[in-house]
């Protein structure tokens, strides 16, 4: 156990501790925060496979207390260092994608390039190889009875750990926070691309009994008739339909309850930050105009622990690295919140 008799959860972060200053190691936590420093499919702004570093920093200055959860902090929360290795893959063979996507958005066909097929083949098998490493690290961990969390990355990165927790429990459901529904086939050709990744889950992991998506507002017409033809698997709650349904005299509570309503007893929350208003994230990899304020997702999440259900884990994606600390301020936040969130569900 950590010893805590010198630890002043009011004072200055030590910046020899771990995330939030906090004095635990991965033995002693109750939570541990698996960092990916992955975005080899972004296809607009990148800089979030860097992210965990950036909201590290921020997060020693982010107060340890939540009226809410005043003690969650003592039950430990420890981040892994980053994985250089994994960094390292991610920045080259997202040069790779980079070449490819503009080869193709030229109309080239790729089948004639041989080049170009390699880099198809050598990306999506090292996205393949991402999900099999995620899925091992957050396997491992959950096996020793610990909460997980992952940081991204962008959010291709959480593949093997919804695959993993598919293996522990018979169903559950997904509540995705995101300005994109992210249900695209094989996006760019790309087979675990960020705007695949809520489709492939659904295709591959059946413990999945349903996703839930709030706030998502630029989508395609093949998303949305898939959404249309899942038989109520996938609900969603554009960012559109919110804000009519508000101008309309609804309160955000009933919203909250409608949305809550829909999820099974055990919930899983996926957090793409640019599901936020983009003031709150601006340079996150493709902001949207619209999107909710963080006060907005507390409640709703705080809604999901009144109602009885379970959270089985989280992450928290596609957080930018700006020429400024905001956006690792607003993420830092988002990441205490979400923690403290799976640790009151499971105490």
């Amino acid at each position: 156990m950590a010893d805590l008799s010198r630890f002043d959860p009011d004072g200055i972060s030590n910046p020899k501790g771990n995330i939030f200053g906090l004095p635990f190691s991965e033995e002693d936590a109750r939570l541990v925060i698996l960092p990916v420093p992955w975005e080899v499919t972004v296809s607009y702004h990148a800089g979030t496979a860097r992210a965990a570093d950036h909201i590290f920093q921020a997060a020693l200055q982010v107060d340890l207390f939540d009226p809410s959860a005043p003690d969650a902090w003592k039950e430990g929360v420890y981040m892994r260092p980053l994985d250089k290795k994994i960094l390292l893959r991610s920045d080259y063979l997202h040069k790779e994608a980079e070449l490819f996507l503009r080869y193709i958005a030229e109309g080239e066909a790729v089948e004639a390039n041989a080049f170009m097929s390699k880099t198809l083949k050598e990306v999506n098998e090292g996205s393949a190889f991402l999900n099999q490493w995620v899925y091992q690290q957050t396997s491992a961990l959950l096996h020793q009875g610990k909460l997980v969390g992952i940081l991204g990355g962008d959010h291709s990165t959480i593949f093997g750990f919804v695959k993993a927790l598919g293996e522990r429990h018979q169903g559950f459901g997904i509540l995705q926070i995101d300005a994109h529904c992210d249900l695209r086939k094989a996006y760019t050709r790309f087979t675990h691309s960020h705007a695949s990744i809520m489709r492939n889950i659904l295709e591959e992991i059946p413990a999945v009994e349903r996703l839930v998506q709030v706030g998502v507002r630029d989508f395609g017409q093949d998303e949305w008739t898939y959404i249309r033809e899942s038989g109520g698997r996938v609900v969603a709650f554009p960012d559109a339909d919110l804000s009519r349904r508000q101008w309309e005299g609804e309160t955000w509570k009933n919203l909250a309850g409608d949305i809550v309503s829909r999820l099974p007893s055990k919930v899983y929350i996926s957090f793409d930050i640019d599901g936020l208003d983009p003031k709150l994230c601006p340079h996150t990899g493709t902001p949207v105009p619209g999107g909710l304020e963080t006060a907005q997702v507390h409640y709703l999440c705080q809604r999901i622990l009144d109602s009885g259900r379970t959270l089985i884990g989280f992450d928290l994606v596609e957080v930018g690295a700006g020429p400024n600390d905001w956006d690792a301020n607003v993420g830092a936040r988002q990441l205490l919140k979400l923690c403290y969130l799976l640790i009151r569900s499971n105490t």
